[in-house]
């Protein structure tokens, strides 16, 4: 598509702030009015419009396809948004380690138990933790009260949460990840902790590097969004 503007502007409007291009406001992939909490993520999002060259490349809108997702999806039905990243909080990939005698044990509890005790003492929660892979129920309090923390972020916020926590497989990182100075990479790289162990035994596979990081750009993007939306 060639491109059909001149400038792409920002204006407060009610319920928050809009994107204009030449004076006219867009709307989301679903036909609804295009309006975010803050000027700082209309900002943001105006900079991906004015990006564009002559031909518009619908694949570079990554933190519209983001925002329209929030507006779309989660603000229609917040209830399924926090029911579908729920699991990853009842089969959080912190609370399962390899078997105490292993050499890997010893680098999950250096790395992932500080994150959940941190968690725990946040929300005033235990998660369970086992050694092995089969499923151990998280405490029913403990669901309870996530499930309330989650209840209490905004709409964009919780489209930031369902991206991270299923890249991370762990609600727990993805709740830090939102969390303001989270380090990134550090929260990366330890839901990836298993991954990077096997690649120290059996070396790296290109291919799969490339998916990585295709996912971390992932990662990055839905904390930007949450970021922004709270600025």
């Amino acid at each position: 598509m060639k491109r059909f503007y001149k400038e792409a502007a920002v204006a407060e409007t009610e319920g928050g702030w809009r994107v204009l291009l030449d004076g006219r406001p867009i709307k989301t992939a679903g036909g609804r009015p295009q309006v975010v909490p803050t000027p700082a993520l209309a900002e943001a999002l105006a900079a991906e419009w004015a990006a564009q060259g002559e031909l518009i490349d619908a694949q570079t809108f990554h933190l519209r396809d983001l925002a329209d997702f929030a507006i779309d999806a989660v603000a229609a039905d917040r209830v399924q948004t926090i029911r579908d990243v729920m699991p990853y909080g009842e089969t959080d990939t912190l609370c399962y380690r390899a078997d105490p005698e292993d050499a890997l044990y010893q680098r999950q509890i250096a790395v992932w138990e500080p994150l959940l005790t941190e968690a725990e003492a946040r929300y005033d929660v235990h998660f369970a933790r086992i050694s092995g892979i089969l499923h151990k129920p998280q405490p029913p309090e403990t669901m309870a009260r996530l499930e309330a923390a989650l209840s209490a972020e905004n709409d964009f916020a919780l489209a930031a949460l369902k991206m991270l926590s299923s890249l991370a497989a762990s609600l727990t990182i993805a709740m830090a990840a939102i969390r303001p100075g989270a380090d990134a990479e550090a929260l990366w790289n330890a839901a990836n902790l298993e991954e990077d162990w096997q690649v120290e035994l059996w070396g790296e596979d290109w291919e799969a590097a490339e998916r990585r990081a295709a996912r971390f750009e992932g990662f990055k993007l839905a904390i930007r969004l949450a970021e922004l939306s709270r600025a």
